[in-house]
């Protein structure tokens, strides 16, 4: 029997679980969520460690589904903390595996997606790649530039999300997104608003540690006097300083949860304080949205909320209505990161992207 299409298998590493898929082109065959508990994973002592367990973990939900690896065209990992790169979909080489292994910029679960995929498709005679990794780095110089020489603004953000759904936007318009100017704000745990600029984001926020709106669980820019005033008051550790800025920031840190229909519920019952800090989000998410059309100069085609907050109707009603005067708003909820991966494997497979050498 004559099989059409090219099988890719996905694997996206996070610090609990590895979510792995096989698509037969677009299509999802098979999807699994391998859950790790706290016991299991405190056994290793960094990121890398855990290579040998999460990769026998996948092969062997592959044998339990009956699935033979023998018929994969290609595996694709999710990109981790790289040195600095252009978006795209990258053949996974020994520069690449070196500095993940060297963790240069940090240990993240999800350098264990290229480890992985790299092994598994060398046994197999087939290529790896990663895709858009959190790293994608396109910004201009004149935005690096903080205010201060011993400090470089940075690129990191939800850049596989990003460039999938700018990709898609395009596709529905039947345009190219290398001809479009688009505004995209990914609404999540964490948020990052970003100017794309004909194909390349030329400005975005630090969603990781850095600056922009507040967000469920993080706090953003907050005042740098009184920051740095608490910093060395004495009553913090560097530990909880940061996870004041990451993890238990923003909702978390107001209202004690990180769950937007939570938050709506209070809201809607009445709870005014409620009201005021998820009023503030939103406010904030719309000052970072009109800062990045200055950055593309008014001339913007369409502003896009993505990610999990743009299913919430209270955030998009409130949101659109700050922002509708700059451009028409496109919603894409949701993010679905797996099939991402998927489509960048794919464009290098069927010849439309050539792959990005590391």
């Amino acid at each position: 029997m004559i099989i059409l299409g090219k099988y890719v298998l996905v694997i996206n590493p996070g610090s609990t679980s590895t979510k792995i898929a096989v698509f037969l082109e677009e299509e999802i065959v098979h999807e699994i969520k391998i859950s790790h508990n706290t016991f299991e994973i405190q056994k290793f002592s960094t990121i890398a460690s855990q290579f040998d367990f999460r990769k026998q973990l996948i092969l062997n939900s592959l044998t339990e589904l009956n699935f033979d690896i023998r018929k994969l065209a290609a595996i694709c990992g999710r990109g981790g903390m790289l040195k600095p790169i252009k978006g795209g979909t990258y053949l996974i080489n020994d520069n690449m595996i070196k500095d993940i292994n060297e963790a240069k910029r940090g240990e993240h679960a999800s350098n264990l997606g290229a480890l992985i995929a790299k092994d598994i498709a060398k046994e197999l005679n087939i290529p790896a790649f990663i895709v858009d990794p959190v790293a994608v780095d396109e910004i201009e110089d004149i935005a690096r530039i903080s205010g201060m020489p011993e400090i470089e603004r940075t690129s990191i953000f939800h850049a596989l999300n990003h460039k999938a759904i700018a990709r898609e936007v395009a596709k529905d318009l039947d345009l190219k997104y290398e001809d479009l100017n688009l505004i995209i704000a990914h609404l999540g745990g964490g948020i990052s608003v970003a100017a794309h600029q004909k194909g390349r984001v030329i400005d975005v926020n630090n969603a990781l540690d850095g600056d922009g709106p507040m967000s469920p669980e993080r706090s953003g820019s907050v005042p740098l006097g009184q920051l740095y005033t608490m910093a060395f008051s004495g009553n913090y550790t560097l530990k909880e300083i940061k996870a004041k800025n990451y993890g238990k920031g923003g909702l978390v840190a107001y209202l004690g949860t990180n769950h937007a229909p939570e938050v709506v519920e209070r809201i809607n019952q009445g709870d005014n304080y409620a009201k005021l800090i998820y009023d503030a989000m939103i406010y904030q998410i719309a000052k970072e949205i009109g800062a990045c059309s200055t950055v593309l100069m008014g001339n913007i085609d369409y502003i896009v909320l993505t990610g999990g907050l743009a299913y919430e109707k209270y955030l998009v009603t409130h949101l659109i209505e700050r922002v509708k005067f700059i451009s028409e708003v496109l919603v894409y909820p949701g993010e679905n990161e797996l099939l991402a991966l998927a489509q960048g494997a794919l464009r290098v497979l069927n010849n439309e992207e050539e792959a990005k050498i590391y």
